[in-house]
């Protein structure tokens, strides 16, 4: 079993079978080190970081190899740690420098391997994404987890996005087919602003399982997909843009976690 780990030390994540039945402890705010970089708190040895910055339609991306350890990267404007909690957190503006396929600016984690290349994985197999964290501001809507297709075909929608809303209603978003018709949203729960929950997305032949604050849900992966291979991406994907640079997104993480069996 091939296993690459992100966690923060005092959270406990057990992944069992093919089903993914996933138990999530909650993480101490005394295991996170409010003095050191993100990278000094958890292990991001398997991710980069994708800001909103750069030049149109390229922006600012920052390697594992920049991120990890003690002295690691920290940006005081869009990737931080807090100095309250530890909490590893992602601001994202409504004006921002995006990707080519998308309007929206973010401050979110790719999943990488650990030789440095970007993740690429099939959907057979065991996959999980686990995380503990809290939404203290957004305006419209903003995504704090996905499964991304990766190579395999030409599309480059996401499988699954998780939403949170200003009202604190939480969505998950199962994309139809490749193509661009779109997303079947799910109201899957309801967390206040600033309170702190956890979700777990687990992806397993032709299943997508979420399990939102110990609550399991599961969804037919069409067969479209198959072709496909996919990756993780976690922090905060703002879902709504204008020319304002102060109102935006903020996702603070207490845990983050990947496994692959």
């Amino acid at each position: 079993m091939n296993r690459r780990t992100l966690l923060a030390a005092a959270l406990s994540t057990s992944v069992a079978g093919s089903l993914g039945a996933v138990g999530t402890s909650q993480a101490s705010a005394a295991a996170l080190d409010p003095s050191l970089p993100p990278g000094g708190n958890f292990d991001l040895s398997i991710w980069a970081l994708q800001l909103p910055t750069g030049s149109p339609g390229k922006p600012d991306t920052i390697p594992p190899s920049r991120l990890k350890g003690a002295s690691g990267y920290s940006n005081s404007s869009f990737f931080w740690t807090d100095k309250n909690d530890g909490s590893m957190t992602f601001w994202a503006p409504e004006k921002g420098v995006t990707t080519p396929n998308s309007k929206y600016a973010r401050s979110e984690l790719r999943e990488m391997n650990p030789n440095g290349s970007g993740a690429d994985w099939a959907l057979a197999g065991n996959h999980t994404l686990s995380a503990q964290l809290r939404v203290v501001s957004v305006t419209k809507n903003v995504a704090v987890g996905q499964v991304k297709l990766g190579s395999g075909g030409t599309s480059t929608k996401p499988l699954a996005e998780l939403y949170y809303r200003p009202n604190g209603d939480i969505f998950f978003g199962t994309q139809n087919s490749p193509d661009a018709s779109g997303q079947t949203l799910h109201r899957v729960g309801n967390v206040a602003l600033g309170v702190k929950w956890t979700y777990v997305i687990n992806v397993s032949g032709n299943r997508l399982r979420l399990t939102l604050n110990g609550t399991p849900t599961s969804y037919t992966i069409p067969a479209a997909f198959s072709p496909y291979r996919q990756y993780f991406k976690a922090g905060s994907y703002n879902q709504s843009s204008s020319e304002s640079t102060s109102n935006g997104a903020k996702v603070k993480f207490y845990s983050l976690t990947v496994r692959h069996g």
